[in-house]
């Protein structure tokens, strides 16, 4: 492919910082690269802690535990989403509740999640789709009135906020990812956000296989031993090195995404004005970071025809999530409340662009690529 869909990120500090972490004598986890990435993620978000986690998996597997979901629990999220935000509840024997996504910003519908609510409700994990925020807002307020957890599936969501406040740092736990196709990558790795203190002491237990090392290396135990659930949910060294390589290039990576996600939609705004496709919406309320740039199609027909259209010119196009509610797994561990039409819908429709810092020097041709699509498709329907 001349122009992939994605291609992973090197800011150029990482390997230097990669030897560094060697030379420093622990490549294990928690040492002077994990502080310092936890400590600037933890600045940024004004969270309580940041624990970094070998994937932002795990980092929600550490939210359905420390949120000690279990069977007969029921927590409600959206069904457009990653199969992780459902299988961290369907791990504890809990139940995903799927809910509908908004038809403007393919989130959580804010309004539909109370109906969806029982007296088993444990918690709401809205998902920040393509870093624009749900609306957290009516999400916390809900969650307020219930007395349950929001546990916030911002795996795509860093660098970006809603009324000023970073995603990840408004529910009561939050979660990053930084795989290879996020803004802020390390291969493969994540981070989990505590805002409540409550969670902190248990957090670092079960992210050390259930022991309390943390504590015992802090000097606040003589020794350390098993004490709860754990598992070995830390990243090595190496890992957090070339993470503090891209923290440290953060804004400017999110700057470089958001010039080229408004090169795109300024571009491809006639398209949408000829009703040929719709463009993505941010409301007012909410900074993006660029992370994805998509446009929905009339049809399924012709996104696949489009795609096709433009792998034949060596440009990667994606679709992206099969609704959680129509697969195999989540008829067989969740269940939806009602029907799901805009999600249903809209996961038919939408077709993802390329976007990736170094993109910048062939947008140009992936929009005149896009042009030519509508271009032919005009001129078959003239024929």
């Amino acid at each position: 492919m001349r122009i992939p869909f994605n291609r992973p990120y090197v800011v150029g500090s990482e390997l230097g910082m990669i030897a560094d972490a060697h030379a420093r004598g622990q490549l294990a986890g928690d040492g002077y690269y994990t502080r310092l990435s936890s400590g600037l993620l933890k600045s940024s978000t004004s969270a309580e802690k940041v624990l970094l986690t070998t994937s932002g998996s795990t980092a929600l597997d550490m939210s359905a535990l420390l949120a000690n979901f279990g069977p007969g629990d029921e927590v409600v999220m959206p069904s457009y989403t990653f199969t992780s935000t459902a299988n961290c509840v369907v791990l504890r024997g809990a139940t995903p509740v799927f809910v509908d996504i908004r038809a403007d910003t393919l989130n959580i519908d804010e309004n539909l999640i109370e109906r969806a609510i029982t007296k088993n409700t444990r918690a709401i994990m809205p998902m920040h789709y393509a870093g624009i925020g749900c609306e957290m807002d009516a999400i916390m307020e809900i969650a307020h009135e219930y007395e349950i957890l929001v546990i916030e599936d911002a795996a795509q969501g860093i660098n970006a906020t809603y009324n000023s406040t970073p995603l990840g740092a408004i529910g009561n736990l939050g979660c990053f990812s930084f795989h290879e196709t996020k803004n802020i990558s390390c291969g493969e790795g994540g981070a989990l956000l505590l805002r409540d203190t409550e969670f902190v002491r248990r957090a670092e237990i079960l992210r050390e296989k259930g022991t309390d090392r943390s504590q015992f290396f802090r000097g606040e135990v003589d020794k350390y031993s098993w004490v709860d659930l754990g598992s070995s949910f830390l990243p090595g060294e190496i890992s957090a090195a070339f993470l503090w390589g891209q923290l440290l290039e953060m804004d400017s990576i999110t700057a470089r995404r958001l010039a080229m996600w408004q090169e795109y939609f300024v571009a491809l705004k006639p398209l949408e004005d000829s009703g040929f496709l719709i463009l993505p919406t941010i409301p007012k309320e909410c900074r993006s970071n660029g992370h994805m740039f998509y446009i929905l199609m009339k049809d399924e027909e012709t996104r696949s025809s489009f795609i096709n259209y433009m792998k034949g010119l060596g440009i990667g196009c994606v679709f992206h999530y099969v609704p959680l509610h129509t697969s195999r797994a989540g008829r067989k561990f969740g269940r939806q409340d009602r029907d799901l039409t805009v999600t249903e819908e809209l996961s038919k429709r939408i077709v993802r662009l390329p976007l990736w810092p170094g993109l910048e020097s062939v947008q140009e041709e992936v929009i005149s690529a896009v042009f030519g699509f509508a271009e032919s498709l005009t001129y078959r329907d003239r024929a």
